[in-house]
Parts: structure tokens; C-alpha cells; sequence
């Protein structure tokens, strides 16, 4: 195993391991595991985009998913834009005007696998931004509904919502793709040459990428109660994640 990426796979281990639990619990308990969650998320990608290509790539991945996801998150709890008007609870830690200090994270934490997915999927770097984009946000088809479940952050006009989906906005998930098409399109500039290529020492993000989506359409279908989110982001996100699954190489028998 590559010394590089030795220690990404222990914490992609601990990851899953909370996020296993994280159906086993309530309350402040399993609030406490989506922030652990998210937090371990935030360090693995941050941490495989300098391990794997440098401080420049790194620091763009900051800048454009971290700061750039403050900032909308800022603007969209004050003005309903591009999200649709809503509120956050204070179950998720502490705030600053309005976006608990997590939700930046999580914006980072996903935006690097599915950049990375991207590369493997096409060859352009247009191709590859609209790929990328449409993976994160095919995300928060899971996400949104999770957590909206959870009451940790609610829309004051959750209509039109996808049929089986309640309470949250169609137009939540467009500006979820707005954002990411421009995240994606600065990232892709901003990260340099090495990160517009395919790498030796993707496999812990491919891997989180893809346990992402296998283990977000079980918990959504049998363990949280939410089938109709289960079918949803299983169609959607499965788009971008099934091609990436059919390329990955075969070990021989």
C-alpha cells in the first residue's frame, strides 16, 4: 500500500464506522454523529488533496469549497438565494450569521471525490465540470432529506417538492447545481495541473465516493424511513456513480 495513502484509509475506516452507527442512535447523540461524521470527511479530502497534489490543491479546495461555501451558505440564509428561504437549528453546533460553522465542511468534504470521479469519467475539463457538479449535487438528494428528517435546518416555502419528498423546494436542489458548477469550474482552474489529472492514489477517495452512494440508498430505504429520497438520489447519483463503478479495473481470478 502506498505510504501516502496508508493513513487516508484508517480514516476512511473511522468514517464509516460513525456513519454505521449513525442510524443506531437519536437525539443529541446522533446530531453529535453528523458533525464527527462530517469532520472526519472534511480532514480526508483536505488531506488527500495535499498528500496526493500538493499544497496548491489543497489550498484551492479551501478556498472554493470551504470559503466559497460559507459564503453561499451566508447569502442564502439571509437573502433565500439560491436555495429558497430557510433557517438552521442549533443542533448542529455553533453559527456564525446564520450557517453552522459544519456545513462549509461538508460542501469540502464531497466536492473532492466527486472532482475526482469526474477525471475518471471524461476527458474534457467542461465534461469534467459538469460530471463533478452533477455528482455533488445528485448528493444532497440524500442529504436534504436526512436532514431536513432530523430537523436540522427547515425552508419556510418547501413547494414544489419532488413527489415523495416533502419539505424541501425543487429549486433548493438548482441552486445545490448552480453552486457546484461554479465550485467545480474554479476548482478545476484554481488546483492546478496535477489535479486535472487522474491519479496512483485516488483509490480512498473513489472509495468514499462510492460507499457514499451504496450505503446513502440503504440507510435512506431500511433504516431511516425514507424510501422515495432512496429511489430519488439512487436514480440520480447513480448516474455519475454506476459508469465510474463498471470502469474500475477487475482483479483478475
Amino acid at each position: 500500500m502506498n505510504a501516502r495513502v496508508r493513513p487516508l484509509w484508517v480514516l476512511l475506516g473511522v468514517l464509516v464506522l460513525v456513519q454505521i452507527c449513525y442510524p443506531l442512535t437519536h437525539g443529541e447523540v446522533r446530531a453529535g454523529f453528523t458533525v464527527t461524521t462530517v469532520v472526519l470527511g472534511y480532514l480526508l479530502s483536505v488531506a488527500h488533496a495535499w498528500r496526493s497534489r500538493g499544497a496548491r490543491a489543497a489550498g484551492a479546495l479551501v478556498a472554493t469549497a470551504t470559503l466559497g461555501g460559507f459564503a453561499v451558505e451566508a447569502v442564502g440564509v439571509a437573502t433565500g438565494f439560491p436555495f429558497g428561504t430557510y433557517d438552521y437549528s442549533g443542533q448542529l453546533g455553533p453559527k456564525l450569521v446564520g450557517v453552522p460553522l459544519i456545513i462549509p465542511l461538508a460542501w469540502t468534504w464531497m466536492a473532492w471525490p466527486a472532482w475526482l470521479a469526474a477525471l475518471r469519467l471524461a476527458r474534457s475539463r467542461p465534461a469534467r465540470v459538469a460530471l463533478a457538479a452533477a455528482g455533488l449535487a445528485a448528493w444532497d438528494l440524500f442529504l436534504d432529506p436526512q436532514m431536513v428528517a432530523e430537523g436540522y435546518w427547515v425552508w419556510d416555502s418547501p413547494t414544489p417538492a419532488l413527489p415523495g419528498v416533502p419539505g424541501i423546494p425543487v429549486g433548493n436542489y438548482l441552486g445545490w447545481l448552480g453552486f457546484a458548477l461554479l465550485l467545480m469550474a474554479v476548482l478545476a482552474a484554481a488546483a492546478g495541473p496535477a489535479a486535472n489529472r487522474p491519479g496512483t492514489a485516488d483509490a480512498p477517495m473513489i472509495t468514499l465516493w462510492l460507499w457514499t452512494y451504496a450505503s446513502s440508498v440503504l440507510a435512506h430505504a431500511v433504516f431511516l424511513g425514507l424510501p422515495w429520497s432512496a429511489l430519488w438520489g439512487g436514480l440520480v447519483m447513480g448516474a455519475v456513480v454506476v459508469p465510474l463503478a463498471l470502469r474500475l479495473p477487475r482483479r483478475p481470478a
